[in-house]
């Protein structure tokens, strides 16, 4: 979906890996479908309503696990243009011929097929449910991603259409991989100008020429090589009313005309270029073979009174002449390529399309200045009623895999309204800190939750139990779409605690003692094993000089000594027996000989 002739391909060396904290306190806007169509490839016919799932559990871990405020955007009315271009694309790959396809008639739109407005509808109702803000476009949801990027609403779009960047994104997020140190590949539109040298309006054009959402066609025999290579003779200003020429007049005209933007084109008419000088067929140098034969020319470095070297295979000669003659050739090839450029673009009808144009340069795609995007708090009951009639699941279930998104809740809104009866959940409260995790390279907190009443011991609440068995994984999705970390729930003196991994930033801006107090036991327990181990390398650097340099012949000669003394009383008399016998220099040699 997006510009056609694998644009993400020509895009692909120009993407950035960025770390967990990329989207950390960040805006992100999503394009809803994009989600959709790719859960219902993912897991179709392996779960109960697909779409629902992995959008409670995409949300939650965005939401959570990145630290991102989402905002959902659904697509609107389609354009006809859209519509068409969509039922031809359905009737390209169901293999049904075209040519007698009618065209789309001005106005008339076709709406998405009624099970997948259905599939959106109750993600939409979810998200209402989860606090997520939802916008709806006028047409594409990509481009009311992009305006909102572009005019600072949001810091990213995760999407897959790649005219995300026509429409004026300046970063797109096309796949999250959660189980790498870099989960986010990005596309951000300051690479992609710098590495390709291309910007909005090149983009645009090159979409024309290759293909879009809009015309899937674009011209007949021009690829994604050559549509880039043609828009960047022309400067961005320049380069959509230089196809607007190419497409109405007559191709050499118009090359005749854009010489001055910087296109370098050989005409017909032009005086021929000076013919080439005479070359050896013998050496390859400038001058005549029979004249070298007597005397060698100056390039060969030949000695005195020898002929000149025979060129080896493949020798290019680079004198002035041959170079210029090089230059006029590709000068030559340049323009015999752009012709035929040109006359493929001026034989297509009705190009380029001012419609797609205006629609891809539009700034009025379902968004006014008084737009406020607010995120809300989740309705968590009548969350758990929705899930457990739409996905069959228990309720305890629910509860457990929201709470991530409820305790990150609690820590960005602890700064800003701390108060004593302020409760996780409305039953826990902050307790400690246990320790740091790292996961992919990623440090968190693992918090420890202390619920407010009493429990007698093994009582576990049932709100945060859940069954092992109640839905069934795909391992081969990403963790961003399945469950999150699963609270840890244990007994300890008749209180119940919960464990959960959290932010370490949120905690220290939300509980600054706790996390001060942590912050110095750790390093307390640093000293403390560091003295540890400094007590044990003196003790054992006290130790006997034998004990660290005894020698196989030190052992058996100890073992003769003490076969000599076994009429000897006790062990003590042993000792003082092969002390005896041998002198203090022979037992030395015995040690270390």
């Amino acid at each position: 979906m997006g510009v056609g002739g694998h644009f993400w391909d020509l895009l692909k060396p120009h993407a950035s890996f960025e770390g967990f904290d990329f989207l950390r306190n960040k805006r992100v806007a999503v394009d809803l479908s994009y989600w959709v169509v790719q859960h219902e490839t993912a897991i179709k016919g392996h779960a109960r309503k697909p779409h629902i799932r992995l959008t409670f559990f995409r949300t939650v871990n965005l939401f959570s696990k990145f630290g991102a405020y989402p905002v959902f955007v659904l697509d609107g009315t389609p354009s006809p243009l859209k519509s068409q271009a969509r039922i031809a694309r359905f009737f390209r790959s169901s293999g049904i011929e075209l040519s007698s396809f009618p065209e789309a008639e001005e106005g008339v739109s076709v709406e998405r097929n009624t099970a997948f407005t259905k599939c959106i509808q109750e993600c939409v109702e979810l998200l209402e449910l989860l606090g997520m803000p939802v916008l709806k476009a006028k047409g594409e949801a990509e481009a009311l991603c992009a305006q909102l990027n572009r005019q600072g609403h949001v810091d990213a779009c995760i999407t897959s259409d790649s005219d995300a960047f026509l429409y004026g994104a300046r970063c797109v997020i096309k796949r999250i991989q959660p189980n790498s140190k870099e989960p986010f590949e990005c596309y951000n539109i300051s690479d992609i100008e710098t590495g390709l040298g291309l910007k909005r309006n090149h983009l645009i054009a090159i979409s024309l020429l290759v293909g879009n959402d809009h015309d899937l066609n674009g011209i007949t025999g021009i690829g994604i090589d050559t549509a880039v290579r043609f828009v960047k003779h022309f400067s961005e200003n320049d380069v959509l009313n230089r196809l607007h020429e190419v497409a109405g007049g007559d191709p050499l005209d118009i090359q005749r005309d854009i010489v001055d933007h910087g296109v370098n084109f050989v005409f017909s008419d032009e005086k021929s270029p000076k013919p080439k000088l005479p070359h050896c067929s013998h050496c390859g140098h400038p001058g005549n073979k029979k004249a070298h034969l007597k005397f060698p020319c100056e390039n060969c470095n030949s000695p005195a009174g020898e002929s000149c070297l025979k060129k080896p295979v493949g020798f290019k000669c680079f004198c002035s002449s041959c170079d210029s003659n090089r230059k006029e050739k590709a000068k030559k090839k340049n323009a015999t390529w752009q012709m035929a450029v040109c006359r493929k673009i001026s034989s297509q009808k009705n190009f380029p399309n001012d419609e797609i144009i205006k629609m891809y340069m539009s700034n009025n795609h379902g968004i006014d200045d008084e737009m406020h995007i607010r995120w809300e708090i989740p309705r968590t009951e009548m969350l758990v009623d929705y899930l457990t009639y739409q996905q069959n699941w228990e309720p305890s279930y629910i509860r457990q895999r929201l709470l991530p998104m409820l305790s990150t809740i609690y820590l960005r809104d602890m700064p800003s309204a701390p108060t004593d009866n302020n409760l996780l959940y409305g039953q826990y409260e902050f307790h400690s800190i246990q320790r740091v995790k790292v996961r992919y390279g990623h440090e968190s907190y693992v918090v420890s939750w202390k619920k407010a009443s009493a429990v007698s011991s093994g009582a576990v609440p049932e709100e945060i139990i859940a069954r092992e068995d109640c839905v069934e994984l795909d391992e081969s999705l990403d963790l961003i779409e399945v469950e999150s970390e699963v609270p840890y729930v244990h007994i300890d003196e008749g209180s119940c605690f919960l464990s959960t991994d959290e932010d370490i930033e949120l905690v220290k801006k939300a509980f600054p003692e706790k996390a001060s107090q942590f912050i110095k036991g750790k390093m307390k327990s640093r000293k403390k094993k560091s003295k540890m181990s400094c007590e044990e390398k003196t003790g054992s650097s006290q130790t006997s000089i034998t004990e660290f340099y005894r020698s196989t012949k030190g052992v058996k000669a100890e073992e003769n000594v003490e076969k000599t003394s076994v009429g000897s009383s006790s062990s003590k008399g042993k000792r003082n027996s092969s002390s005896s016998t041998f002198s203090k220099s022979a037992r030395r040699r015995l040690l270390f000989g």
